[in-house]
């Protein structure tokens, strides 16, 4: 089978969709977020966002398992932090890219809030 350039192109770039993918939800994010000042508890994760521990430990194990978050045994207890610095740099890059975009991304009639 012949493989097009735009098949070859589409193949290379699934990773990045998959990261990107795995960023694109709300609490995942502010999990992450909340990561980038340092280890954390679920608890603390959990206190911030005011979502239920469960789906905060969901979104953790999502993360864990994309190796965007390690977890530290620490007694009983378990400290979450992020895995790669790059993820910072991402995370303050997209913000600036939000600041200077303004709503155009919110109101996008495809990806905005009113497609949801």
């Amino acid at each position: 089978m012949t493989v097009s350039t735009s098949d070859s192109a589409r193949s290379v770039l699934k990773p990045a969709a998959a990261l990107f993918h795995s960023l694109a939800d709300p609490a995942r994010l502010g999990v992450l977020q909340i990561l980038m000042s340092g280890e954390k508890r679920v608890a603390e994760i959990t206190e911030q966002l005011g979502l239920a521990q469960s789906t905060v430990s969901q979104h953790l194990a999502c993360l864990r398992e994309c190796e965007l978050v390690a977890v530290r045994p620490v007694g009983r207890s378990s400290l979450y932090s992020l895995t790669h610095p790059e993820l910072f740099d991402l995370l303050r890059s997209a913000e600036r890219l939000l600041d200077a975009t303004g709503e155009s991304v919110t109101l996008c009639k495809n990806y905005g809030a009113a497609s949801r």
